[in-house]
């Protein structure tokens, strides 16, 4: 029983401690093989350090990659959200915008039935609606405030004469001849 307690606790220390010894052939070689044990242990305790902080290390890159995933899929969904968010946002203005259309149609129907309908009592009390109603006003008006063509003549009447009446002009050229 004591031999298997040396052999488990001791046996590869011991075993090549004393082939250090051996080796080596100090002039003290109790104090070489105590201060060889004592540097195994000190290597051996690193050693366990050594792989526990390996172990912390894989766990930690282990919760960073996670983490990293996490991060990459939350960035997906909010890429997702966003696109959704603006898809419904176009979404509203084109119903938006086909809502101001109706509108405006329904209000130009509105219109042309009531003209349709103004022409219709006109045509049944028996007015004519194909006569302008402010003829009267506009023949006082020069031929320039009429029209919006840049040159046109600035003249409040025009005189026609009879096409038979021959002008001074005619007169005076054949008087000549």
């Amino acid at each position: 029983m004591e031999s298997t307690y040396l052999q488990k606790h001791l046996g590869t220390c011991l075993t090549q401690g004393l082939a250090e010894v051996a080796r080596i052939r100090p002039v003290d070689p109790i104090e070489y093989l105590a201060l060889w044990i004592y540097k195994y242990k000190e290597n051996v305790t690193m050693e366990e350090l050594r792989q526990k902080e390996m172990v912390e290390l894989e766990r930690e890159r282990e919760l960073a990659l996670t983490e990293q995933e996490m991060m990459e899929r939350l960035k997906a969904e909010e890429l997702i959200f966003q696109q959704q968010h603006l898809a419904f946002q176009l979404e509203l203005e084109m119903q938006e915008k086909e809502r101001q259309r109706i509108e405006e149609l329904q209000r130009a129907q509105e219109q042309l039935e009531k003209e349709m309908k103004m022409k219709m009592e006109n045509i049944a009390r028996g007015e004519d609606t194909s006569s302008p109603k402010g003829t009267a006003a506009d023949s006082s008006k020069t031929l320039a405030e009429i029209s919006d063509r840049y040159g046109a003549p600035n003249l409040s009447t025009v005189e026609e004469l009879d096409e038979p009446v021959l002008s001074d002009v005619a007169l005076n050229i054949d008087q000549d001849l």
